[in-house]
């Protein structure tokens, strides 16, 4: 399956900046939902599929929209890995890595170990009166829990942390920067001696983690195989849940009406993270190579061609969310694709979800009182294949 290079015939050619992507890629999104769905775009080397239907349409056929497409940046960055795969082969490592993560086990294993260490967090910067919610919170909320839950007990959340940027940034490198590729190189041979270390560990003593279930699964999976999806993991399990704290935050200390509401009645917390994940999708999109000759959004791609499930702009697309640009609690529901769908839906989603709308939100906004946003932070959202806060500086009364 040889990836062409160009556009598909009868598909209209877009140039975009891809640092204009980075600072705010939505007004190109509706340019494109509007005038060309389905756009090669140079910059990227790849069609990018922007509206709703299209992008549901292709997920639920992923015989037709591969994972497995040749030369990827997450290829390059980690190796083969679940995300990559097609079925049967994503089946069997998704069966080996996923029980740890399924709603009972965060609610039995996790739940009290997340909620201390939240706790423990938030007892640093109480004193202080003001902090980075993104630095000093967030992400080290993510990787702690993240560590967690994989099972890598030595590693710390800093390290954690540090590893998913570097990663990240090989993830979304379409500029092919040789530094972004040697941090990722560092970062991943780290995790990989990491992971072999944890995987001896567990095959003695079983302790319910993601390393433990991948060591101990019933088909079995290589030690590669496990590193690699670690890689993977890492990536993902921390930036989504930064990213939608960060987001949800935000955006209810520039709401106060909306916050009070959500403070008076706990049950909309839950509200509050899926429209942060629609209204800032923290992963902007993903690639897909055709298996075979298709047509979509009235354009036909040949076998091989390259295409972006712009996620993050099916979650604004105007005929599926009314007023899609705005941070609305209240909307009809509709579905939004922030995890993704069909066989790749987030494995993470519901460690997501709890430790962000159940423990991190209603601790922040119930123990830091007069939390508000300071005046003049440069505070700025970036980003198109990951999109979130680079930080949010806040102040509070200090107890």
């Amino acid at each position: 399956m040889s990836a062409p290079a160009t556009a598909a015939p009868g598909a209209p050619v877009v140039e975009l900046d891809l640092a204009e992507l980075r600072h705010d890629p939505y007004p190109a999104y509706a340019t494109l939902r509007r005038s060309a769905p389905l756009a090669w775009v140079p910059s990227v080397g790849r069609h990018l599929l922007t509206r709703y239907d299209d992008i549901v349409q292709a997920e639920k056929l992923p015989e037709v929209f591969s994972s497995r497409e040749e030369g990827s940046l997450l290829l390059r960055t980690v190796g083969p890995n679940l995300l990559r795969e097609d079925d049967p082969a994503h089946r069997r490592l998704r069966a080996a890595a996923e029980p740890p993560t399924r709603p009972r086990q965060v609610r039995d294993l996790w739940a009290g170990a997340f909620e201390k260490t939240a706790h423990e967090l938030l007892d640093r910067i109480a004193g202080r009166g003001e902090a980075d919610l993104i630095a000093d919170f967030a992400e080290p909320l993510a990787a702690a829990n993240l560590a967690l839950v994989l099972g890598l007990r030595n590693a710390t959340a800093d390290d954690i942390a540090d590893w998913s940027r570097a990663m990240m940034a090989g993830n979304s490198n379409y500029a092919d920067d040789p530094d972004i590729w040697l941090r990722a190189e560092q970062a991943t041979r780290a995790i990989e001696e990491a992971v072999a270390d944890t995987a001896e560990a567990v095959r003695h003593e079983p302790n319910g983690s993601v390393i433990s279930s991948m060591v101990h699964a019933a088909e079995p999976v290589e030690l590669t195989e496990i590193q690699n999806n670690v890689k993977v993991i890492i990536g993902g399990g921390v930036n989504e849940p930064r990213d939608v704290f960060g987001v949800g935050a935000w955006a209810l200390l520039r709401r106060p009406d909306v916050r009070d509401r959500v403070l008076a009645d706990p049950a909309l917390w839950k509200r509050v993270f899926e429209e942060s994940a629609r209204w800032i999708s923290p992963i902007g999109m993903y690639p897909r190579q055709l298996t075979q000759d298709y047509e979509i959004a009235g354009v036909t791609l040949p076998a091989g061609s390259r295409v972006a499930l712009v996620i993050a702009s099916g979650n604004r697309d105007e005929s599926v969310f009314e007023r899609a640009d705005e941070f609305d609690i209240d909307r009809p529901h509709r579905p939004h694709l922030a995890f993704g769908g069909g066989p790749h839906f987030c494995m993470g989603a519901w460690i997501a979800r709890h430790e962000v709308s159940a423990l991190a939100w209603p601790l922040v906004f119930n123990r830091l009182k007069g939390l508000r946003l300071v005046e003049g932070a440069e505070d700025r959202l970036e980003g198109w294949v990951f999109r979130g806060l680079t930080s949010l500086h806040v102040t509070w009364q200090a107890a």
